[in-house]
């Protein structure tokens, strides 16, 4: 395969690296290349400087594995939060898709994916453990899980159903406004904040 040919080898270089962005492709990464050549050096060495600081400062919160600039969350430490709920979800952007519905005042727990043999992610490798200890130890009477509707999503609901069964907290699944195999986090706003509001029991057959 012939690769195009660059006059200089740093532009090549930050092309390759805006290459390996997701759905970034060489020409796209072109573009942005050279739009920072354009740029003033204040501008850009303060993009260069929040891209390094996100790296090495953002943290995840110790209780609910949340993004944070702290140990704990702001949404943790928010004690106008109704801690008695627990909104269980698959990654971050679900938890930014259900705050932008402003129809939950809960907590939330972000088990870092769901169960799928197929990619070899095991329960062991999800935040459940974590999960159950807080059942255990906050005043908790409420899981909501809110996971994506897949074969994936639903077999994660089913897990924890199993292992929340002996400890008395309600355990509710969102309504089903979202279509079956939809992930979360590209639903929109008001259906997602009416299958929060019209969640229902979880029976381990749903």
């Amino acid at each position: 395969m012939v690769r195009d040919r660059y006059p200089s080898l740093l532009l090549e270089q930050a092309i390759d690296a805006f290459a390996k962005l997701p759905g970034v492709g060489r020409k796209t990464a072109m573009r942005f290349a050279l739009h920072v050549l354009r740029q003033d050096e204040e501008e850009v060495d303060g993009f260069v400087r929040a891209i390094g600081t996100l790296r090495h400062e953002v943290k995840y919160c110790r209780v609910c594995h949340n993004l944070s600039d702290r140990d704990v969350c702001d949404i943790c430490g928010d004690k106008q939060r109704d801690r008695g709920l627990v909104c269980v979800v698959e990654g971050v952007r679900d938890v930014m898709a259900i705050e932008s519905t402003q129809q939950y005042n809960g907590l939330y727990h972000v088990l870092g994916g769901v169960i799928s043999p197929m990619e070899g992610i095991g329960p062991g490798d999800l935040e459940i453990d974590s999960l159950v200890r807080r059942t255990q130890e906050e005043p908790v009477r409420e899981v909501i899980l809110a996971l994506s509707s897949t074969m994936e999503g639903d077999t994660t609901g089913y897990y924890i159903w199993r292992k929340l069964q002996s400890t008395g907290v309600k355990l509710s699944i969102i309504a089903r406004g979202i279509a079956v195999g939809d992930e979360l986090q590209y639903t929109d706003e008001v259906t997602l904040g009416r299958s929060i509001k019209d969640r229902t029991p979880f029976t381990g057959v749903q």
